[in-house]
């Protein structure tokens, strides 16, 4: 079991505070009237929504670390934790992160934990804080890894990394770099599309180190106009509780109206915007229907108008 790998989030959090508190006053001295800035009341529930989740994640990570360990000591296979295993098992994370992360805008149940991480309309390091209380959708997504002989130590150590990466990216104050870096890595200018909420920018740019997956399987688009953060229709409220749970409650919600079982399986596996298809009219109304206008229309003088 490898024992020498180290925390990297909780020895990124003085960076994750002096990085924050530099962007709060670069927004104080170049304001920027397009940018989305900060605001206190939106900072606090990121920040409490960050905290909650290491609260939940701790309780998900039980019977998810169970799974795991069972699965690992059935495979035959065993991936050793050296210095050049270390960068595959991460390039191999970031690979099947991208998937996860598509998968949880792409399928609404999925989607409603995710939605937690959109629902702010600013877009700042303290945005990157804004996490879900319900990770337990996450975890089937990685069992390939496990099932392959990487260790589920190793496999925490590389979901931390690509945490930790993606904290920079949120952020307004960093504009487009180098064309190599942008081509590649997942930067700044590709994640403020991926927040945001016009049509053109939904749904793209789900990379978490490496945006080539983005490329490769045609979900990127680059940054051209500015981005309008947060959600289609946005939630506006700072309760931590309404925040992480909203999406779960409208899923309660339409599946009590819902009119049969094929309507109930849409409206949990199918998109976020996901709408059964209009009910056709029964033979009996369309034929009055056609009737009630056959009448009028006789009821009309030749000359015109009644």
């Amino acid at each position: 079991m490898p024992t020498a790998l180290p925390d990297v989030v909780l020895w990124s959090i003085p960076a994750f505070i002096v990085l924050t508190v530099l962007e709060m006053v670069s927004h104080r001295i170049h304001r920027d009237e397009d940018a989305a800035g900060y605001e206190a009341k939106d900072a606090a529930t990121s920040i409490t929504m960050g905290l909650g989740s290491l609260v939940f994640d701790a309780l998900w990570k039980i019977p998810i670390v169970a799974v795991y360990v069972a699965v690992y000591e059935l495979t035959p296979l065993a991936v050793p934790v050296v210095w050049w295993t270390i960068p595959l098992m991460l390039l191999v994370q970031d690979f099947f992160y991208y998937w996860s992360h598509r998968g949880h805008h792409v399928v609404r149940v999925l989607w409603a934990c995710h939605v937690v991480h959109h629902s702010s309309e600013k877009f700042n390091f303290t945005t990157a804080l804004r996490q879900p209380w319900t990770t337990w959708t996450v975890w089937p997504f990685y069992l390939p890894m496990i099932a392959l002989g990487v260790h589920p130590a190793a496999l925490a150590f590389c979901s931390s990394v690509n945490l930790v990466y993606q904290f920079w990216i949120h952020t307004e104050r960093v504009g487009k770099l180098p064309a190599p870096i942008e081509y590649v890595f997942n930067t700044a200018s590709h994640h403020r599309v991926h927040h945001a909420s016009q049509g053109g920018y939904l749904d793209r740019n789900f990379g978490g180190i490496l945006i080539v997956w983005d490329r490769m399987f045609g979900t990127f688009t680059p940054e051209t106009t500015r981005p309008v953060y947060g959600l289609t229709k946005n939630i506006h409220t700072y309760n931590p509780l309404r925040v992480a749970t909203h999406e779960y409650a409208a899923i309660g919600r339409d599946l009590r109206a819902a009119r049969d079982w094929p309507e109930r399986f849409g409206r949990v596996l199918r998109g976020p915007g996901w709408q059964p298809p209009a009910e056709e009219p029964a033979e009996d109304d369309v034929l009055e229907d056609a009737a009630e206008r056959d009448s009028s229309r006789r009821d009309v003088p030749a000359g015109g108008s009644p």
